[in-house]
């Protein structure tokens, strides 16, 4: 259900298929009856239950369509006999005549009106310190969205879905945004004259300029996105690739690159201080050093899923994302356990790529079986575990508000016994200067693969104010 809801909240196209008890036998209370069509109802845009085989040729597709184009979860019901039956079994109704469905599916890649692209482009022309917040909404949309920056002078702060949207080098990012990020991007953020929101659905609102002080434009796939975070004074429904070509021609060149190199100039104070915590090799071995060194080593192309916990932090702040790489994380839901599971999905959908899951003790604990999958299917996943035998950001939150800290320690589980007990490699890190050597073996392995590194419990997922 976790999953379920995750893909629900991320908009993503998903068709769950779920068992029910013989038809002749719901609503009778009968063994492992659940009625998951009404279960699944809050978050479906399709949800039926199929009748028989005749039914299925038709609901199939209907469910299929419709969770590509709204996007987000279908789901179909099947009764275990219902199941069983025999196409050559099933007779039609007197009014369903021949209907069945039909598989075609042409994805629609609209862009917005003229005018409304227009209007925009006056607005941002206008405009002489401009922000632009990139979310996952605007990834397939990268050499758009570095010409929209450069025409514009214009910094691009990154929601944690739209990590990879640009690489961490890149000229015109300022990094993170909001709890997880830059304090460059929050200043910038404050500071700017019009905000142009592009495929972000970000959640932290204290990190949004007040209301009614700058100007805001927002292009989004998803009409009901705009204006939800921040009131707008131009919302565009649209493809963002499409958008933004459109948009692009519009756009005059911005000759004042001030408020870019203010920006240029804030990173460089930031790298500095993020510089400093990377490179600590004291013991207990630091987050930053560990998330800092993963991203030195794996693939230019690898596929990073990262579960929720204090690690997220590091992993967002820390881990310099490259041009080809690929991030996700449970960014809606923020439910943990899922690490795991998508870089096994990651894997299987792109066999040829590098898949990495950093993940909590904490949430590597709860589906850590899964790497009997990973093994059973010979997928040489690397699963990253920040040790700390603690759910740190329960903790430090408890802290935060002044409550005593209740329920936050975990039983120190030795996961190289696990990896090792269900057929994968187990690796230990205990000290700052294994951890290099020890990476390196691990992704070197065409096998499954667990490493484990105690980090320091007190290391604090800490905002980007604190840091700074």
């Amino acid at each position: 259900m976790n999953g379920l809801y995750d893909a629900a909240m991320e908009g993503a196209p998903v068709l769950a298929i779920t068992g029910m008890v013989p038809h002749d036998l719901v609503g009778t209370k009968f063994i492992q009856e659940v009625d998951t069509v009404s279960m699944l109802k809050d978050i479906t845009v399709f949800n039926q239950q199929v009748t028989g085989p005749l039914h299925a040729k038709t609901i199939v597709d209907l469910a299929c369509r419709t969770a590509l184009t709204t996007p987000g979860l279908a789901h179909l019901a099947i009764s275990t006999d219902t199941q069983q039956k025999k196409l050559s079994e099933d007779k039609r109704s007197q009014k369903s005549g021949q209907l069945t469905g039909t598989a075609t599916f042409l994805p629609r890649k609209d862009a917005p009106p003229k005018e409304e692209l227009a209007s925009a482009a006056d607005l941002l022309n206008s405009s002489n310190k401009i922000m632009i917040l990139a979310g996952r909404g605007a990834i397939g949309a990268s050499e758009e969205l570095e010409a929209v920056a450069e025409k514009l002078g214009a910094p691009v702060a990154k929601a944690l879905l739209g990590k990879a949207v640009l690489p961490d080098d890149s000229p015109y990012t300022t990094g993170g945004v909001g709890r997880l990020g830059t304090m460059p991007s929050n200043e910038l953020m404050k500071s700017c004259d019009l905000l142009l929101i592009l495929g972000s659905n970000m959640p932290y609102l204290q990190y949004y300029p007040e209301p009614g002080t700058v100007k805001a434009i927002q292009i989004d796939n998803d009409p009901t996105r705009i204006g939800l975070r921040y009131p707008v004074q131009l919302g565009l429904h649209g493809d963002m690739k499409r958008s933004l070509q459109e948009l692009l021609p519009m756009l005059d060149h911005h000759s004042d690159r001030s408020f870019l190199q203010t920006a240029q100039e804030k990173m460089k104070e930031w790298n500095a201080v993020l510089d400093k915590m990377e490179t600590d090799q004291s013991t207990p071995i630091k987050p930053e050093l560990l998330a800092s060194m993963v991203g030195k080593l794996i693939d230019d192309d690898a596929m990073i899923a990262v579960d929720t916990g204090a690690h997220t932090v590091f992993t967002a702040r820390h881990l310099k994302i490259k041009a080809r790489q690929e991030m996700i994380v449970c960014g809606n839901l923020a439910s943990m356990g899922p690490g795991l599971p998508y870089a096994i999905a990651a894997k299987l959908a792109h066999p040829q790529r590098q898949s990495i899951a950093m993940v909590g003790d904490g949430g590597f604990t709860m589906l850590m079986g899964e790497m009997v999958t990973a093994v059973l299917y010979k997928l040489p996943v690397k699963i990253v575990v920040f040790r700390n035998n603690l759910l740190a950001m329960d903790k430090f939150e408890q802290e935060e508000i002044g409550s005593k800290e209740y329920g936050v320690g975990l039983y120190p589980i030795d996961f190289v016994k696990i990896a090792e007990a269900c057929g994968a490699e187990g690796y230990a890190c205990h000290q700052a200067a294994e951890v290099e050597t020890v990476l390196q073996q691990a992704l070197a392995s065409p096998r499954p693969a667990v490493i484990q590194v105690d980090v320091d419990p007190e290391a604090r997922p800490d905002p980007p104010d604190k840091l700074a």
